[in-house]
């Protein structure tokens, strides 16, 4: 077990890199020389300038911000924008330490790419995490490149390890797992919109609605992280025999719930090779 992180980098804090970020701080992890980030804009900026051990900087005010941070880092986390990336790159090539290693956040941006540009001997890992990990409940998918070592790899898994679950994966799969743990907050929060509605709809007020809905969810996913049961054991619990539950899901499976979520799954595949192909 590692009781300390390295140095780390975080070029591009944007929502998904300053959910990590702040994820890391909050899990109280010591880093051994600190954290720096940088943004375009000093109101960006500005936003992780008051985070214990973070130094914020503005690209702005210092052009030479991503240059300076990756040369002072041990894990440089490239979070622009993927059309931003390989002009990114090749503004830290220089300045990278040669145990630098290199951690992906762009969606649909391949190690090819990163070694093309940084050379096949730097070590990089892609990374798909998705946004609860601000809140230590996140799930990260790591693909290492043929560069990166088991340390390196471990390292890196530490890291995200902070800030909830962590799955290992080939690059081949990288893309399908966004799918579902990157994307997957979004059919969540849009159950929790649907049934809100239909409380509504029974004349419950919406902070009721909201209350009793946002509130179950809460708790039927705390209860089965808690008990370790399979969902299907504890779905089988609250069914009773010819009780309500019974025919509500009735009617729940009767709308093809299976092939509406693998229809879902299916067409996020598909924008994400789109947008790997410059779609």
């Amino acid at each position: 077990m590692v009781d300390s992180l390295p140095a780390l980098a975080f070029l591009g804090a944007g929502s998904m890199g300053g959910a990590i970020l702040r994820g890391v701080v909050a899990s109280g992890i010591p880093v051994d020389g600190g954290i720096t980030a940088t943004n375009r804009s000093t109101e960006k900026a500005a936003a992780f300038a008051d985070l214990d051990g973070v130094t914020s900087i503005a690209l702005s005010e210092t052009p030479d911000g991503n240059a300076q941070a990756a040369q002072s880092a041990r894990i440089v986390l490239v979070g622009v924008k993927p059309a931003m990336v390989p002009d990114l790159l090749r503004e830290i090539a220089p300045s990278l330490p040669d145990d630098a290693i290199v951690v992906s956040l762009a969606a649909g941006v391949t190690l090819q790419t990163f070694a093309d540009t940084l050379g096949a001997d730097v070590s990089v890992i892609r990374s798909m995490p998705n946004t609860p990990s601000t809140v230590g409940k996140g799930v990260t998918g790591l693909a290492a490149g043929a560069a990166a070592s088991a340390d390196d790899l471990a390292l890196v898994h530490r890291l995200f390890a902070t800030v909830g679950s962590v799955v290992e994966v080939p690059e081949s799969q990288i893309d399908a797992l966004s799918t579902i743990s990157g994307s997957g907050p979004a059919y969540v929060y849009l159950l929790i919109e649907e049934l809100t509605k239909a409380a509504v709809g029974m004349g419950f007020s919406e902070s009721d609605a909201r209350v009793m809905v946002e509130q179950t969810f809460i708790g039927a996913t705390a209860l089965l992280d808690a008990s370790g049961e399979e969902p299907a054991e504890l779905r089988r619990r609250v069914t009773s025999p010819k009780g309500t539950t019974e025919r509500a899901v009735a009617v729940l499976q009767d709308a093809h719930l299976d092939r509406t979520f693998a229809e879902a799954a299916d067409a996020a595949l598909a924008r994400a090779k789109e947008l790997a192909a410059g779609g």
